[in-house]
C-alpha cells in the first residue's frame, strides 16, 4: 500500500528550519525535533537530495535520520507524494545518504584535528585517556579487535574509577564509524585505527555528526545501540 503524504508534510523553504524546530516524518507521521530528522529537497533536474545542513532552496520534506526510514520511503514513493509531483528517488538514496553523513563526520573531524583537537596511534590514545582529557574515543569500523578492546577496557576502567570517586560515569562516548582510509583522509595520515578527540569547539561538531551517522545507521529495533556507546 502507498504512503499518503500532504503539503503539511512539506516546510516553507530552509528558513524554517530554525534550532528547536519540529516537523513531522513524512514516513513515521511522528514529530520530532530536526536534529533527528533530514531534510530531502528536489533538485533542480527532479532528483531527491539530502539537505544536511538544511539550507538548499526550496520546501524541503523531512524524515526520522535513520537509514532503513529513508529506504521505506523510497520504496513507498513517499516523495512523489509529499512533493505532489513527479521526483526521482534513486534506489540507493539510502544509502548515498549515509555516505554524506559519513563524510560530514569525517570533514568535521578534519577541521578538529587542525584545531589540535585530535591525537591518533595507540600510545597517544592511551596516554590521552590517562590524562582524562580525551571526549570521544574512535576506532575504524575494519581496525583489529585486539586494539580496540584494549583501549576500550582502559577507558571503562577510568569510567569505574571515576565513578567511585565522583558517583558520575566519564561521558565519553566510543565512536566507530568511520573506516581506517577515512580516518586517514581527515587526519592527514596512514593507517589510522585509534583515535581521541579532545575538548574543544571543533571537536564538539565532530561529536554532534557522529551522533547523527550513529543514529541513521543502527537499526530501528536497535534502541540500545546508540546509548551502548555513550552517543543516545
Amino acid at each position: 500500500m502507498l504512503a499518503t503524504a500532504d503539503p503539511a508534510d512539506l516546510d516553507h523553504g530552509p528558513r524554517a528550519a530554525k534550532p528547536g524546530t519540529e516537523r513531522m516524518c513524512a514516513v513515521s507521521r511522528q514529530v520530532r525535533p530536526i536534529d533527528e530528522l533530514i531534510r530531502f529537497v528536489v533538485a533542480p533536474d527532479g532528483e531527491v537530495v539530502p539537505d544536511l545542513k538544511r539550507k538548499l532552496p526550496g520546501r524541503g520534506l523531512w524524515l526520522t535520520a535513520r537509514q532503513a526510514t529513508v529506504a521505506e520511503a523510497v520504496r513507498r514513493q513517499v516523495f512523489a507524494r509529499g512533493f505532489k509531483r513527479g521526483v526521482k528517488a534513486a534506489p540507493t538514496l539510502a544509502e548515498d545518504t549515509g555516505r554524506l553523513l559519513a563524510r560530514s563526520a569525517s570533514d568535521a573531524l578534519a577541521i578538529a584535528a587542525k584545531a589540535g583537537q585530535v591525537v591518533s596511534g595507540f600510545a597517544k590514545v592511551e596516554e590521552a585517556l590517562a590524562q582524562r582529557s580525551v571526549a570521544a574515543l574512535l576506532h575504524a569500523r575494519d581496525g583489529a579487535a585486539d586494539g580496540i578492546r584494549k583501549l576500550n577496557a582502559r577507558l571503562e576502567a577510568l569510567r569505574r574509577e571515576n565513578e567511585q570517586k565522583t558517583g558520575k560515569s566519564l561521558d565519553i562516548p566510543v565512536i566507530m564509524e568511520l573506516t581506517s582510509a577515512e580516518l586517514d583522509l581527515a587526519l592527514g595520515r596512514s593507517n589510522v585505527i585509534h583515535a581521541a578527540v579532545l575538548a574543544g569547539a571543533a571537536s564538539g561538531t565532530f561529536l554532534s555528526r557522529s551522533r547523527i551517522l550513529v543514529r541513521y545507521r543502527m537499526a530501528d529495533d536497535d534502541g540500545q545501540t546508540a546509548r551502548r556507546h555513550g552517543i543516545g
